[in-house]
């Protein structure tokens, strides 16, 4: 048996990819923008945005609202332009924001990380899913983010079927009226201390649903996210640095 194991490392190599940190996304990307100071009509270009993640003076794109359509740039290419980093998540809702005639990437801010994130969460992570009313795009990422490619339970970062066995919840979606009630109570249901992370658009504000009265975003008011994942949807390896940047420390 374990000669033929050895022949399929020999024939196919090694599928998982060795350093998520750094490895280069092939083919077509949109990961994070640049926006340069090349002067444009500001307000046409806030015009193209479906979710008001635009504005026009000084011009900028929060992430966090973004759809990541990639219009602005295809009518504007000498203004904005998308990256292929895919490094998108950050504890701080303003880093999402980003602003013309800067190119500073998006991080975490080790100095809002909670203590015992790090001391308790550093070596094993297990995290309850909730899709709250979410397209399962997302859904989809997340669960790309353990494959064989990807394989984030190699940093013991793991989804759990119960809240009670989990560290935190990772929220999917705007969240729905009908949605917010089971989002509470799985949170509820997870031991202390517990993490919140909003995962994609959607989740962070809403979307294209942002103002419906369908949704009911009170959870997002009543608890401070821990971190933020950015993407419509976010990519495995945005999902995996970001939650490797908020529970070990560097250096």
């Amino acid at each position: 048996m374990i000669f033929d194991n050895l022949k399929i490392l020999f024939h196919q190599g090694k599928q998982y990819i060795p350093d998520v940190t750094t490895v280069e996304v092939p083919g077509i990307f949109r990961g994070r923008p640049v926006i340069s100071r090349e002067p444009v009509d500001g307000e046409q270009l806030a015009a193209l945005c479906p979710t008001g993640a635009l504005t026009a003076s000084p011009v900028t794109i929060d992430l966090g609202k973004c759809t990541f359509c990639g219009e602005c740039a295809h009518r504007f290419p000498e203004k904005v332009r998308f990256t292929k980093d895919y490094h998108l998540s950050t504890n701080v809702r303003e880093r999402l924001v980003i602003r013309e005639g800067e190119d500073r990437p998006v991080e975490v801010d080790p100095t809002q990380v909670r203590r015992e994130v790090h001391r308790l969460l550093g070596r094993s992570l297990k995290l309850r899913q909730v899709s709250a009313a979410g397209d399962n795009s997302a859904e989809w990422e997340l669960n790309a983010a353990n494959n064989v490619q990807f394989d984030m339970s190699r940093f013991g970062i793991e989804f759990v079927a119960s809240p009670r066995h989990a560290d935190g919840v990772v929220i999917t979606g705007p969240i729905s009226e009908n949605m917010a009630e089971p989002l509470q109570i799985c949170y509820e249901a997870v031991p202390e201390p517990k993490i919140v992370v909003l995962a994609g658009t959607d989740a962070i504000s809403g979307g294209i649903y942002a103002g419906s009265p369908a949704l009911n975003r009170n959870f997002t008011e009543r608890y401070a996210p821990d971190l933020y994942i950015a993407g419509n949807p976010p990519h495995p390896l945005t999902v995996i640095n970001g939650l490797l940047d908020l529970t070990r420390k560097k250096g």
